[in-house]
């Protein structure tokens, strides 16, 4: 397989760590987002919304969104699972990873942040202060459902959570870990939220979220 992809990308990140979880082989192809390689014809051609990250299979097909190509694997590769093994975990999970990759992360890449100064013409302080309040108010939201989930599992006579749902990754805690390396970057508060980063640190506690983040990269940038 192949995975064109950009080292800080959120979307990306999702997919090496879904890949390293399942011990996966692939090729690292890197598009540099910031350069606009994602928009050069050759890339673009072979992908309708020219966006990062894409993963090739060995048959050539190229599939395009991070949980798309995530749940793809998951059906390919079904050892370690991401999604649970019952209609309702599974729903639990897939609304934690939507929380951070439908609610959080459109409204904050890239190509948002870059619109807001180009062509809106918003100062840097503004442009961070945007990100900052986007990204604390949707974290925020996830601790509280977090905190719900945790209430009904012990309801249910289940172990508390160590991850977003369990003890082994599942496609929620692929997303919750890029969006948590890139509040980071930003300087995004991220006290009080007890559960959600207690599940960031046991993630990145774990090879597989540690050989995917963005400074093991051959295209990490220093």
């Amino acid at each position: 397989m192949q995975l064109y992809n950009y080292f800080r990308s959120s979307a990306s990140f999702r997919v090496r760590i879904a890949l390293q979880i399942k011990g996966l082989d692939y090729d690292y192809l890197p598009v540099h987002l910031v350069k606009g390689e994602h928009k050069a014809p050759a890339y673009a051609s072979r992908v309708g919304d020219a966006l990062v990250p894409t993963l090739v299979t060995d048959e050539g097909a190229a599939l395009t969104q991070s949980m798309a190509i995530i749940e793809y694997l998951d059906e390919t590769h079904p050892t370690p699972a991401l999604l649970p093994a019952t209609p309702l975990a599974r729903a639990r999970v897939r609304a934690l990873a939507q929380m951070v990759a439908c609610e959080i992360h459109p409204i904050n890449n890239l190509r948002v942040l870059k619109y807001l100064v180009r062509e809106l013409q918003v100062e840097e302080d503004a442009k961070n202060t945007w990100y900052r309040h986007w990204v604390r108010s949707g974290l925020e939201a996830f601790e509280r459902q977090l905190a719900l989930l945790a209430q009904e599992r012990a309801a249910q006579g289940l172990a508390p959570s160590v991850l977003c749902w369990g003890d082994t990754p599942t496609l929620a805690d692929c997303c919750l870990v890029p969006q948590i390396f890139n509040g980071q970057r930003f300087n995004v508060n991220l006290d009080q939220l007890p559960l959600t980063m207690g599940a960031f640190e046991a993630c990145m506690a774990l090879p597989a979220f540690q050989r995917a983040q963005p400074s093991a990269c051959p295209d990490a940038e220093a």
